[in-house]
């Protein structure tokens, strides 16, 4: 098994699987949805973008209990919750929702792509991580240069970046929680050798 850096993959796997689950449905309900109307955009996306925040924040507090990895979540959720201000309260025309989301999309794919660089050796890992992050990048930058285009596109291309976000999140989850139980198994078999050696000493 690939040597894990505990450090940044102690979030707990199902901070993942219910972040995937969430930006999924957004992906889903942005891509099959014609929204027309600027003020219902700001107001979903903004709770969306809450409850991202929440869902990072649990991940924060988790990751406090372990004495570290929490400063990585608390930026995740720091920019899921400033994103969702920011739109509510300091934008009232499409083209600042347009910098907002890019801006926003481009950090996240930042960060994610930081991660899987630093999070793990294990290439399933680093590909999932370094996978989104490229997909955040190029797809911020395709938003930030939307502004001819209509709102339901724009919030099309967002839905699509999110049911990325959702896969690789889920996939990343379910992966986590893989290496935890051979984890476990492995710090298990060793401590039975360690027993077995001093049982061995003794006789």
């Amino acid at each position: 098994m690939a040597k894990i850096n505990r450090k940044y993959i102690d979030k707990h796997w199902l901070v993942f699987l219910f972040r995937g689950a969430l930006a999924a449905t957004f992906g889903c309900f942005a891509l099959f949805t014609r929204m027309a109307s600027l003020e219902n955009v700001i107001a979903i996306i903004s709770v969306f973008l809450l409850l991202m925040g929440i869902i990072d924040a649990v991940g924060a507090l988790y990751c406090s209990t372990k004495k570290h990895g929490w400063f990585n979540a608390v930026v995740d959720a720091a920019i899921d919750v400033a994103a969702a201000l920011t739109l509510l309260f300091s934008v009232d025309n499409l083209a600042n929702v347009v910098i907002v989301i890019s801006v926003y999309t481009i950090a996240s794919g930042l960060i994610d792509i930081f991660h899987g660089f630093l999070s793990t050796v294990d290439p399933t890992d680093r590909f999932i991580r370094v996978f989104a992050g490229v997909a955040g990048c190029v797809i911020g930058l395709v938003i930030l240069n939307a502004g001819n285009f209509e709102i339901s596109t724009f919030i099309r291309f967002f839905g699509t970046y999110m049911m990325i976000v959702g896969a690789t999140s889920l996939i990343y989850g379910v992966h986590n929680r893989s290496q935890e139980l051979e984890d476990k198994v492995a710090r298990s078999q060793s401590a039975k050798k360690k027993t077995a050696k001093k049982h061995t000493r003794k006789k």
